[in-house]
């Protein structure tokens, strides 16, 4: 794989560290153990057998988590910076034949951004929590496990379109978050022509 689908590969699973972390992480280790990616020197742990079970198990545990209401939110404050970690290093792994200032520039700003930029979807279950009481926090769990298993095999199998759907999920958030600061303005603005 060229570098740059290596880093759009690693985007894409950064982008899936935001939702979970160990999704990606063991998604990446079965493909680099199956042979479906080549890791980048100093990576080649991660296709190994331990590797595969160490994520496998952290992915369970990572996943039955977040249905334990209380639980969720506190996996929250620990899940973001985590994801950067984890965004960076997948980056990194996937990025092959550059130099290793070039790796690690690209890993931290590309890797590191996309995933702190996904996890902040962590502000979605606190509305929840505040406005459900957590009763909607099992259903916003499920979905975000989910999301990251389909952005962590399309990172791995299209790049490409895995950008492509990085890009219209981006576009959704910033236009519902526009909408609602419209209309939050609006409401301001009636309520102070009120006499």
């Amino acid at each position: 794989m060229d570098w740059t689908l290596g880093l759009l590969c690693g985007i894409g699973l950064a982008a899936a560290c935001g939702f979970r972390v160990f999704v990606p992480l063991l998604g990446t280790s079965i493909a680099g153990l199956s042979g479906q990616v080549q890791l980048s020197s100093g990576f080649d742990w991660m296709a190994t057998t331990p590797a595969v079970v160490a994520f496998g198990v952290a992915t369970a545990l990572e996943i039955g988590a977040y249905y334990i209401p209380w639980l969720d939110n506190l996996l929250d404050v620990i899940a973001t910076p985590a994801a950067l970690v984890a965004g960076t290093m997948l980056t990194a792994s996937m990025v092959t034949d550059v130099s290793p200032f070039l790796k690690w520039t690209l890993a931290v700003i590309a890797g590191g951004g996309v995933a702190g930029t996904v996890s902040g979807t962590a502000l979605v279950r606190g509305v929840s929590t505040l406005s459900t009481a957590g009763a909607a926090n099992p259903m916003l769990s499920t979905v975000e496990w989910i999301a990251s298993a389909v952005m962590t095999v399309l990172a791995v199998l299209a790049p490409i379109l895995a950008l492509v759907v990085l890009l219209l999920f981006v576009a959704t958030i910033v236009w519902a978050w526009r909408r609602g600061r419209r209309a939050r303005i609006a409401a301001i603005e009636r309520a102070d022509s009120l006499p």
